[in-house]
This record gives C-alpha cells, sequence and structure tokens, in this order.
C-alpha cells in the first residue's frame, strides 16, 4: 500500500460521515481476459476502490456500513494452484489488517451483506459500475438489467467520492510528481529520438520502455503522431517526413496507480518553419497564460474562454480570423482551431474520476456543460480550490473535413477568413499540456525539471 493505513482508515470514516446511512460497497477490479482467459491485460485495480482500502489484489471488495461504523474487506484466499502459477499472496484477512478492517470474509459474503440491507430497507451505495462484470455482479444482487446498473448508482456517493478525490493531500502529490519524472524522461527521449526517417511507433516504444523499465506504465496509450489534428492519432509505422511536426502526447502511471499526462509539439527537422513558429507561439502564450492566472476561487470555464479570447486575437494577428473577439468566442467561431477544453482533473485517473461522470466531477449547480461545439468538450469548469490538479492543454489543429465543412455551410464567415485558413489544410496541428496544482494563492507546474517547450529551448535541446 501507499500510505499508512490511517490514511486509509480515515478517508473511510469522512466517508461515512458524508453518507451517513445506508451500506457502501465498494467492487475492485478483476483481471481482464486478452484473448482467453488466462491470457489477460495487465491488471489495473479501481482506483476509487484504491483510495479507500488501498490494496492492489485481483477479485475483492469493500464495504462499509454507515450506520454502525462496521467494514469488511471481502475476497477468496488463493488456494496451492494459484500460488504454483503466480507465487504467494497475503491472506485477505492480512490485507484487511492492513488497511485498518476488522472484518474479512469469502467474497460470497458480499451477495450476504447486501441482501440483508435490502430486506430491511436500506440503501445500497455504489458507484457506477464501467466493466461488464460488475454490472452483471450488481444486476443479480439489486434484481436490475444490467444496463441499469449505471443510472442506479448512488449520486450521493459519486459526489462524496468526488469531493474527496479532488483534493490532493501532500502525499498524493508527491507520487503524482514521481510520475512526471518518468515522464519527463519519456518525452525527452521522445524529441532526442525524433529525426527524418525514424517511425512514430519507434518513438512510442523508446517512451514505454522508460515507463516499465521504473516499474511503472504509460498513463495512456500514448499519442504519437505527424497528424496533430487528430487527438488521438495513435503511432503508425510511418517514416517521420522532415518539415512536418510531430505531436507527442503520452504520461507515466506509477506502480502506486498516480499519473502524469505532457504534450509536447516539435519540428521533425529540427527547427520550426516560420509558418510553424507563427502558431506555436500563440498556443505558448495560451499555455502561459494559464500558469500565470489559474488561482483558487476563480472557474476554470473562465479560464478557458480566456484562452480563446487570446487565441483569437492572435489569430486575427496573422490574419486567419478578424472582427470583435468576444462576439467571436462567444460565437463559438475559435472552435475551428481549438475543439477541446483547456484541461481536465489528474490523479489516481489521467481524467481523474471520469468513470462517476463527467458532471458531476467538472461541473455543479453554478457552472453547467455547454451545448456549443468546442466548448461542449471541456471536462471541468467550475471553480478550482487548492489540492485540485489539472491539466493545461491549449492547442490549435486544422482539421480538413471540418474546415472544409464549414466553409461549405458558411459558418461564422464574420470572423473567419477562409481564404487565409485554407493555406493550412495540410499544417496538422499544436498543443502543449502541463499539469497544475493549485495553490493558497495561485498554481505551479508540478514536476522537479519541466520538459522543453518553449520553441529555442525546443530547438536546442533537439540539437
Amino acid at each position: 500500500m501507499l500510505f499508512d493505513k490511517k490514511v486509509y482508515s480515515e478517508r473511510r470514516s469522512v466517508l461515512r460521515e458524508k453518507i451517513g446511512s445506508g451500506l457502501i460497497i465498494f467492487i475492485g477490479n478483476n483481471d481482464a481476459p486478452c484473448n482467453y482467459p488466462s491470457n489477460a491485460y495487465t491488471f489495473r485495480q479501481d482506483s476509487s476502490f484504491l483510495y479507500y482500502f488501498g490494496q492492489n489484489r485481483d477479485a475483492l471488495a469493500g464495504v462499509i456500513d454507515a450506520d454502525s461504523g462496521q467494514e469488511w474487506l471481502l475476497g477468496d484466499d488463493i488456494d496451492l494452484d494459484d500460488i504454483i502459477w503466480t507465487g504467494f499472496v497475503p491472506s485477505v484477512a492480512d490485507m484487511a489488517a492492513d488497511c485498518g478492517i476488522q472484518n474479512s470474509a469469502p467474497y460470497g459474503k458480499l451477495k450476504d451483506l447486501v441482501a440483508d440491507a435490502r430486506c430491511l430497507g436500506r440503501t445500497v451505495h455504489f458507484l457506477p459500475p464501467y466493466r461488464h462484470d460488475h454490472m452483471i455482479l450488481l444486476s443479480d444482487m439489486l434484481g436490475i438489467h444490467p444496463l441499469q446498473t449505471r443510472d442506479a448508482a448512488s449520486v450521493e456517493l459519486i459526489k462524496a467520492v468526488v469531493s474527496m478525490r479532488s483534493i490532493k493531500s501532500d502525499g498524493e502529490v508527491a507520487e503524482i510528481e514521481r510520475a512526471m519524472a518518468i515522464g519527463y524522461q519519456m518525452h525527452c527521449a521522445a524529441m532526442k529520438a525524433c529525426r527524418p526517417g525514424v517511425t512514430e511507433k519507434s518513438i512510442a516504444g523508446i517512451m514505454e520502455g522508460i515507463a516499465m523499465g521504473q516499474g511503472a506504465k504509460v498513463s495512456f496509450n500514448s499519442i504519437v503522431t505527424m497528424h496533430g489534428e487528430i487527438f488521438h492519432g495513435g503511432p503508425s509505422m510511418k517514416p517521420l517526413e522532415p518539415g512536418r511536426l510531430l505531436l507527442v502526447d503520452a504520461g507515466a502511471e506509477t506502480v502506486n496507480n498516480y499519473c502524469s499526462d505532457n504534450t509536447r509539439t516539435m519540428p521533425v527537422s529540427g527547427k520550426f518553419t516560420c509558418k510553424q513558429l507563427d502558431i506555436y507561439s500563440i498556443v505558448e502564450a495560451c499555455h502561459d497564460l494559464v500558469i500565470e492566472k489559474a488561482h483558487p476561487g476563480m472557474r476554470w470555464l473562465d479560464m478557458h474562454l480566456d484562452v480563446c479570447r487570446l487565441m483569437t486575437d492572435r489569430l486575427k494577428d496573422l490574419g486567419l480570423m478578424h472582427g470583435n473577439t468576444d462576439d467571436a468566442v462567444a460565437a463559438g467561431a475559435h472552435a475551428l482551431f481549438m475543439q477541446h477544453g483547456l484541461g481536465h482533473m489528474m490523479g489516481m485517473d489521467v481524467h481523474d474520476m471520469e468513470a462517476l461522470g463527467q458532471n458531476y466531477v467538472g461541473f455543479d449547480e453554478e457552472v453547467q456543460p455547454s451545448n456549443q461545439f468546442g466548448t461542449n468538450c471541456l471536462r471541468y469548469g467550475k471553480r478550482l480550490k487548492p489540492g485540485f490538479v489539472l491539466t493545461d492543454e491549449p492547442g490549435i489543429y486544422f482539421i480538413p473535413a471540418l474546415i472544409d465543412k464549414w466553409r461549405a455551410e458558411h459558418m461564422h464567415t464574420e470572423f473567419l477568413n477562409y481564404d487565409a485558413i485554407e493555406k493550412y489544410l495540410d499544417f496538422g496541428g499544436i498543443r502543449i499540456e502541463d499539469d497544475i496544482l493549485i495553490t493558497d494563492n495561485g498554481c505551479r507546474v508540478l514536476g522537479k525539471n519541466i520538459i522543453p517547450y518553449h520553441p529555442d529551448d525546443v530547438e536546442e535541446y533537439m540539437a
């Protein structure tokens, strides 16, 4: 376990007080078969289970009785066959003691506890399942269709978990910074390897090897592509071409399951062209504006819109946009160039707690999601608090299909200079991303070493 058992006991105690009554259940993850049962994907424990119970073994469940205060860790002890194939694993009773729980029992006890609670008319609180085996288990215990289990999840529990996991403790920040240190090595290695003829896959493999060599793994499938306008462009076997840009969006997840997430965009030939530098400098300025302005109490939605206005002003300077900046952003014309939100929360999940429902994580009664194209992809909008960790990731993208569609439909012609934009159809995309911690009076970029991103620094490092 990452932390002392007192940390987990205190977390469960706070959660119990927030919920007040009912039975709270957390279902840990099972192995997930890749192409046959004994060939499984790398095991990854459910993040909320880890947060409250700290145990990284498969096939476990945790139960908290919010009324009586009783707690259980449930799971089946391994047998000799398991030991032969996978080695020794502590007993469930020992794991329970490690995280400060007195009661342990076989996994089947979970159904008995839930059945007893339902017979007494008590509320059974659970989080939205994202794995189908969990949906089937909950369906069996609650007598509802598996596809109804997400809608039946406890909103009260979701909000309580979000309120707790959003504020990162000093220990959690330290673990995120360990992920940042690995991510720094990954991205710097990518910059060193970036040159004509090297394949995107090769660079992705170098980065993944660095993470694995330190007991970590990538926090998501690495994005390594000359087509930066494709947000989740996976690496291909295509060799890098002179004159193109390479966008690398990647991060590390430590052995204790805390994540980093950075993006850098670099010139394959080692030097930015004047055209590339014009766009890159806009993204750089937007990225730095966040570091300068983000602070507790401000709405992240307002930070996003400030970035969009700065971007629009600078695109007007290049002749790609025109008209009143405030009106252009209000109309959503800027979304031709940045179609995603400014950033998302980060922690044990690279998109932290997204499985709980983005509206609960990123929005509240004051700030609601937008339906406007571009702004509707903002994953977080509500006010910032000290201890929040978010990504700062503005970008500019030239997506030919989107440009052609908007031009054919005469979209926002009062703000967009399509004749000038047409000259960028083969440009690709640029994104710069760092991870920031909201402090008592501002924010700071996480990581002892910052991956080079100022243009001169990028070119010097690549050289």
